[in-house]
């Protein structure tokens, strides 16, 4: 066992930091939105519409990045620490030119795509010129998507975490200015949110990779790194982070179907949904969490050639987990009430949106269950089953299901979030069986080798 591993963080040091930032991306999200509202409801609406364009781009953005987490930790297991400054090279230059082009396609079709919403003339001017500032710099957020996932396979969630808390301060200081005027600043709306987000995800690159030169132990990331791929390197990235984005595609599509059913129930119906998932997005990130850092200490087990030690790693994983959820869960649902009158007074939504955050005993610990099993998949290099598996369940069995239960039977959201429920469990105790087959193991993406086959490695570059 390598000296990386007997050093190896727990699952909790690793996963609370990456919560954290989770929550502050959100964070920066809500600030926006209060800040705006502020001034004009208008603008609100504007910058929301323009964000829905801006998130899609950011989920093609993210498969790099996916996939440079996984062989990072895998390398970083085998002992193979001399090829990583080429490879995050490698990963930050194919998603800086995967965000170019997005850049220039958003701006370039910014009309027809804002033209979609259907927005009356004021709206769609100021979405533009949001899209123009936000949608122009995505190159910008490539660059921060990889680094980020690069930085935290090494360990440093704690590091990215703060820089993160840092990327919020400068944000909400920027909006300051150029919302409100501060020190005689220019007013500029929405655009002024545009150029505050950008000029700290600016800064939170250039700190990001200070804390990549940390992490690789003084490894030199060369510029020409960022230009001069190695195939190897981009094959293995690719291999992972396209099939676990489709995962995430599938996913965020399957939201939208879901919503135009929801839509058919009435306006009283979709504000129950959007307040109950917003009261259970704080767990569900809590998962996603729990499930990176357990990819990260399984990549590099995987890594390492430790396949007994990874296989443990997953079910000690899934009982840690579990437990922290249903806690989640609890404290969550015994203010479930309170929680909801935040947002309104109506009592059939507070009503029905208790009745969902308590099925959420049901329906967090199944999510749980499934994402752990799905990250630690994708560690083992066998990311292609649980994209078949979440595909084929989604779009086959469980959005039939919800409609069936939720519109046809009358079940409404009790029915759609029981159909949640299945959905979850369903493709977890798959993939679980996945896990226990041990059919994963030979898929891994590099292996330890001996010390010749480093030096070799190292020369070539």
């Amino acid at each position: 066992m390598t000296s990386s591993l007997r050093r190896e963080p727990t699952l909790l040091a690793i996963a609370w930091p990456i919560f954290v930032e989770s929550g502050l991306q959100m964070f920066m999200r809500i600030a926006d939105t209060f800040m705006l509202s502020q001034v004009s409801d208008d603008a609100v609406a504007a910058v929301g519409v323009a964000n829905q364009i801006i998130q899609m781009a950011m989920l093609v953005l993210s498969f790099v990045a996916i996939g440079s987490a996984v062989v990072v930790s895998q390398y970083l297991g085998a002992g193979r620490e001399s090829e990583l400054g080429r490879l995050a090279g490698s990963s930050v230059g194919v998603n800086l030119l995967i965000g170019a082009a997005l850049s220039i396609l958003v701006v370039a079709l910014s009309g027809p795509l804002l033209g979609v919403f259907g927005l009356d003339p004021a709206l769609f001017g100021m979405a533009r010129r949001y899209l123009f500032i936000a949608g122009g710099t995505l190159f910008v957020q490539a660059v921060l998507t990889a680094l980020v996932a690069i930085i935290q396979s090494y360990g440093y969630t704690r590091q990215t975490m703060l820089v993160s808390l840092g990327m919020n301060v400068l944000n909400v200081i920027g909006n300051c200015f150029f919302i409100y005027g501060l020190l005689g600043a220019p007013k500029l709306g929405v655009a002024g949110v545009a150029i505050s987000t950008a000029v700290s995800q600016c800064v939170g690159v250039a700190v990001h990779f200070v804390l990549l030169r940390k992490a690789t132990g003084g490894v030199p990331v060369l510029w020409r790194y960022f230009v001069r791929w190695r195939a190897e390197h981009v094959r293995k990235v690719l291999r992972i982070g396209i099939p676990s984005s489709a995962v995430t595609l599938s996913y965020s599509a399957s939201q939208f179907v879901i919503l135009a059913f929801i839509a058919t129930l009435g306006a009283q119906m979709m504000t129950t949904k959007v307040y109950t998932q917003n009261l259970m997005f704080i767990v569900m990130i809590l998962a996603q969490a729990l499930g990176r850092g357990g990819q990260i200490l399984v990549g590099r087990k995987i890594g390492a050639g430790e396949n007994e030690l990874a296989y443990r790693e997953v079910f000690a994983n899934l009982r840690r987990s579990l437990l922290i959820t249903l806690v989640a869960v609890s404290v969550l649902c015994l203010a479930r009430v309170p929680l909801l009158e935040l947002f309104t007074r109506d009592r059939e939504i507070i009503s029905l949106g208790a009745t969902l955050l308590l099925l959420g005993f049901l329906l967090e610990p199944g999510r749980n269950f499934n994402v752990i099993l799905e990250k630690a998949l994708q560690a083992a290099g066998d990311a292609k089953y649980p994209m078949a598996v979440s595909i084929a369940v989604t779009w086959l069995f469980s959005l039939p299901l919800a409609y069936v239960l939720g519109i046809r039977l009358g079940y409404g959201l009790i029915g759609m979030w029981s159909a949640f429920v299945v959905d979850e469990w369903l493709r977890g105790v798959i993939l679980f069986f996945r896990w226990r087959s041990r059919k994963w193991e030979g898929k891994a993406l590099v292996r330890r080798g001996s010390r010749d086959e480093a030096r070799t490695q190292a020369a070539s570059m």
